[in-house]
């Protein structure tokens, strides 16, 4: 066998991979051992194996490309320190002198670039086994110029819209190249973007058409590496080749202190989900019927000169007491998490004969214009036409509504979401949903709605970017529920709302911290998950991979006409 890091660092995968052959060697012997103890016919045997390893298991059977020769130098020695520490620990175990020296066979660990240098050239194909690593994490605003180079190199007539891929999808795309008409399997380490929101179509669709099948996969779970001040990701492990295993293996991890569940599955899909290879796609309404529209809040567009703090608006007003009636409050999604109050210059409804009276606001006003006239854009150089009006002021609700952030943090165990009064006007940073109910707030907060959500949107850093046209229109709401039902999704909904205002100096933020979230919130979650989960069907479900698994069943039932279904059989 011969193993390949295409960006092995110091070699750390490739160190583990050769111990753990080794302590299968030692095992065998042991096992050797006793049947030589028991029958005389496997006398000698154990020196037979020694021979054997010696052979076919050495330090030159690993493979690797990094970018650097620093890390380069290092893996060639960790690699020998390590046969040296198994050599010597066989042979206390078999009494026979089995030290290499001198060091005849070496590793193949190049420097260059692993995403311009054919794989060939250091490793035939028809003699490797196993690619594994992993690669390194760097989002599309973050690649270096070199890195936009080398993207562009690999996707050129693959995939059009690779801009933005994370760099990681780069050595996705050169393992496939490499083990096409191979019985080699591939597994990366990779952030779980790319299983996650817009990255997963652009990637998956080339890659399922071009044969890649998933054979194992570990689900996402929270990664730290040894270095100092030990810099954490949220990662998942993808194992593929193009063919498929018999034996499919997806693993959860439910907590970051748990070890995974093992779950033996007939497919796993490009969101590491135990369905048909379906890709999600963006679509402008909701997917089921009678489901309220979830829009965009309100862009300013005004370069913050209609926008006021709570020091600024009192000093207004002690200048201008006339203009207080034109001041409203304003929500973000920081100041609707964090309990920050800020207030906004809202005119759609003024008459213009006021802002006569107004010289300081008119002054304002005027700068939005400034602002608006010089910018780039178009679309905000055509709103200096009334620099009074946010954009698209029109969609303000005119009654209650619910309110949902666009990011939050991935730590929290549910996103929270809320109901506004029509005289709070919400910005872009936020969704709104007009005439939503207690029932659609209690979906929407339900450990449902958030495992879509989690697997489905995107990612900005490492929290989670809701999507209305991605998340919102393609989740599948429970269909034809019973009274009684829906009730209870009311019932417990009522009850969160009601103990969140117990807290009155706590805000969603503080309510929601994994590390602080009250129990009797906790539990009223938990009441309500159960009776949401009961909306879809009678049985429990076990985890969130089970409720994914669920939810991806009946959106390919509902869109399979529509939808990118890439079967295997189908190839």
């Amino acid at each position: 066998m011969k193993f390949l890091d295409p960006a092995c660092g110091c070699g750390s995968f490739l160190v583990v991979a050769y111990k753990e052959l080794r302590k299968l060697e030692l095992e065998i012997h042991k096992q050797i051992q006793r049947l030589e103890g028991k029958n005389d016919k496997y006398r000698g045997t154990v020196l037979d194996v020694v021979e054997v390893f010696n052979r076919d298991i050495n330090v030159d059977s690993f493979y690797g490309i990094d970018l650097f020769e620093f890390p380069v130098r290092i893996a060639e020695v960790a690699l020998w320190l390590t046969d040296h520490q198994a050599n010597v620990e066989l042979q206390g175990e078999s009494g026979h002198y089995f030290v290499r020296l001198p060091l005849i066979s070496t590793p193949h660990i190049i420097q260059g670039n692993a995403l311009t240098v054919d794989w060939e050239t250091i490793v035939p194909k028809i003699e490797l086994s196993y690619i594994f690593g992993n690669p390194p994490y760097v989002t599309a605003v973050r690649r270096s110029k070199t890195q936009n180079s080398d993207m562009e190199a690999v996707f050129s007539g693959k995939i059009q819209k690779y801009r933005s891929l994370d760099y990681v999808c780069s050595w996705y795309i050169k393992a496939l190249e490499y083990i096409k008409e191979t019985p080699i399997e591939v597994a990366f380490v990779s952030t779980n973007s790319i299983t996650q929101g817009e990255q997963v179509a652009p990637l998956w669709e080339y890659l399922l058409a071009e044969g890649v099948r998933i054979n194992f996969a570990h689900r996402s779970f929270h990664w730290t590496n040894l270095a100092r001040g030990k810099a954490g990701v949220t990662v998942v492990i993808i194992g593929f080749a193009t063919f498929d295993r018999q034996r499919k293996q997806l693993f959860e991890y439910v907590s970051k202190a748990d070890q995974p569940i093992e779950t033996r599955v007939s497919n796993i899909n490009p969101y590491l989900v135990d369905a048909e290879n379906i890709l999600i796609k963006s679509r402008k309404a909701p997917i089921c019927d009678g489901v309220p529209k979830m829009i965009w809040g309100i862009k300013p567009v005004d370069g913050t000169f209609l926008i006021l703090s709570d020091v600024e608006r009192a000093e207004y007003i002690k200048r201008e007491p006339q203009g207080e009636k034109f001041l409203r409050q304003i929500l973000g999604a920081k100041e609707f998490l964090y309990n920050i109050t800020r207030w906004c210059f809202w005119l759609a409804d003024a008459d213009p004969s006021e802002f006569r009276l107004l010289p300081i606001l008119r002054e304002r006003i005027a700068k939005v214009r400034e602002r608006r006239l010089a910018s780039k854009d178009e679309g905000a150089r055509k709103l200096a036409e009334q620099p009074h009006l946010f954009r698209t002021p029109t969609i303000q609700p005119t009654s209650t509504y619910l309110a949902v952030p666009r990011v939050t943090s991935e730590t929290r165990k549910y996103i929270p979401l809320g109901f506004c009064k029509p005289d709070i006007v919400t910005n872009s940073t936020m969704y709104i949903v007009k005439n939503a109910n207690l029932y659609h707030f209690g979906v929407l907060q339900s450990a449902m709605h958030v495992a879509w959500t989690k697997q489905v949107c995107g990612r900005l850093r490492r929290d989670f970017q809701y999507s209305n046209d991605l998340v919102y229109n393609n989740f599948f709401w429970p269909q034809d529920p019973r009274n009684q039902d829906v009730q209870a999704i009311e019932d417990a909904a009522a009850a969160i709302l009601a103990i969140r205002e117990r807290y009155p100096n706590s805000s969603l933020a503080d309510l929601y911290d994994p590390l602080a979230m009250p129990k009797d919130l906790l539990d009223a979650h938990k009441r309500l998950d159960n009776a949401v989960d009961r909306c879809y069907r009678r049985k429990a479900f076990k985890t969130d991979a089970d409720r994914l698994r669920f939810l991806f069943e009946r959106y390919v039932a509902l869109t399979k006409p529509e939808a990118m279904l890439v079967n295997a059989s189908q190839q």
